[in-house]
């Protein structure tokens, strides 16, 4: 559980809910068709519908870049995002988090340390896991180091843990309550424990043994519904991404009833 109190101190309230914007496919990538003042656009009007409805932070994701390239990306991504970060942050005032796919954590850093941005969300923290990408192996030296370097220690690490759409085979003989310990241990802000997969829920018992083991936040990062939102008590934030769109699937547009349904589940749930 959060003793530390960083959720509060970022987005005011002990609990928090977090709104997902899945930016449109950047410059460069497969799937590509529109221009960066128009992708930002789409974000900035997402944003005003999280925040109409009571979410406390946003977090903005390249998720339609796949396939995605692994630990880095080109400045045509790290520009594009930047950009649409900063209009994002100009048109609401919640607390805004960047991540990078995958695992491009340094350019996250950068592109929130540029675009005012509060918080990053990373993987391979700490450890090694196979991805979609191939083998991710841990950045917390290397980035909180490059984060010092450019003067944005103000920018909390909110990391995964047992990474979703990874396998964890080489690590097995690790559980998720140790992995949890060593990422506060290598300086982490907060840890995030999701599903297998986007929009499959985490697994609760989990939840509660990462939370009690360790004073940072933790944070649910896939899978969270009106229906078993009231499953993670020991949850100091919900990050909450598909089961806002239309029929609950990612890539799908926003959709306002879901959001507003979510919202109210959770005003409503006392943790």
């Amino acid at each position: 559980m959060d003793s530390t109190g960083i959720i509060h101190s970022l987005f005011g309230v002990p609990r928090a809910l977090v709104g997902v914007i899945h930016t449109g496919a950047l410059p460069g990538t497969p799937s590509s068709r529109q221009g960066v003042d128009e992708i930002a656009e789409a974000a900035v009007t997402e944003a005003r519908i999280y925040a109409a409805d009571g979410f406390h932070g946003l977090i903005i994701e390249n998720t339609h870049d796949r396939p995605y390239l692994k630990n880095s990306v080109g400045p045509e991504i790290g520009a594009a995002m930047a950009v649409i970060g900063a209009a994002v942050r100009r048109a609401v005032s919640l607390p805004l988090g960047i991540q990078v796919l995958a695992g491009a954590n340094t350019w996250a850093v950068a592109i929130a340390h540029a675009c005012g941005a509060s918080f990053v969300r990373v993987e391979g923290f700490v450890f090694a896991h196979v991805a979609d990408e191939g083998l991710i192996e841990s950045s917390a030296g290397s980035l909180l180091r490059y984060r010092r370097a450019i003067g944005a220690d103000g920018i909390r690490v909110f990391a995964d843990i047992k990474k979703k759409h990874s396998a964890h085979a080489i690590t097995a003989d690790v559980d998720i309550v140790e992995t949890a310990k060593a990422a506060e241990f290598f300086r982490a802000d907060g840890v995030i424990v999701s599903g297998v997969s986007t929009g499959q829920p985490a697994d609760a018992d989990e939840v509660r043994a990462v939370s009690g083991a360790v004073s940072i936040p933790t944070l649910i990062g896939s899978g969270i519904t009106p229906e078993n939102m009231g499953n993670y008590a020991a949850a100091d934030a919900l990050i909450v991404g598909s089961s806002v769109k239309c029929d609950g699937f990612w890539s799908n547009p926003l959709d306002e009833a879901r959001v507003a349904a979510v919202a109210r589940a959770f005003q409503n749930i006392v943790f």
